[in-house]
């Protein structure tokens, strides 16, 4: 006596895994044209009342830095170093929070090891 399989199973790929797969392929192009845009994209911070002025871009690279002459003070350069890494820290946030959030919006919130 032969065993059956239930219906969609034995032929092959069941026709629901070739939806899965054609969805993963889908997200995984999505996921692609969103980091180039991400990449390309720029955000700009500021510290010390707008004396420091940071702008990365979303591949996490600083562009330019931007200091006001008046804030340049060689008696300390520790405020100055202060402000410049805030600026940087808080532009690089900045990029990270909207790269989660665009991605995630993409992955529908899943979590997937390597790609953030």
């Amino acid at each position: 006596m032969k065993a059956r399989l239930p219906q969609g199973y034995g032929g092959g790929m069941p026709s629901n895994m070739n939806q899965i797969a054609k969805q993963a392929q889908k997200m995984q192009e999505d996921m692609e044209r969103m980091q180039e845009e991400l990449a390309a994209k720029e955000y700009t911070s500021s510290a010390g009342g707008n004396m420091v002025t940071v702008t990365v871009t979303g591949a996490m690279e600083v562009k330019s830095i931007e200091i006001k002459p008046e804030v340049v003070d060689p008696d300390d350069v520790e405020m100055l170093s202060d402000m410049v890494m805030a600026a940087v820290n808080e532009a690089l946030r900045m990029a990270s929070a909207d790269k989660e959030q665009k991605l995630g919006s993409v992955t529908g919130g899943l979590s997937i090891p390597g790609l953030f």
